[in-house]
């Protein structure tokens, strides 16, 4: 799992599988789900990010998780 935050447009990404997305489901207003032609979630983007999470929070945990599995 990666996590990308871009602050110049307020979007947070998480990656779960490094596949090609054939397709996107709107689950919700701003909140797109990234599927392949099978249908397996790729990832997730979530539009105004800082207005609906503690971005700090999540890169924060997400790095250390990406640490530990590095290990």
């Amino acid at each position: 799992m990666k996590v990308y935050y871009d602050d110049e447009v307020d979007a947070l990404y998480i990656q779960f599988e490094d596949m090609k997305s054939d397709g996107v489901r709107e689950l919700a207003e701003g909140i797109n789900l990234d599927t392949t032609a099978d249908d397996k979630v790729v990832g997730i983007e979530i539009l105004n990010a800082s207005q609906r999470l503690d971005i700090s929070t999540i890169l924060s945990y997400s790095l250390s998780v990406e640490k530990t599995v590095a290990l």
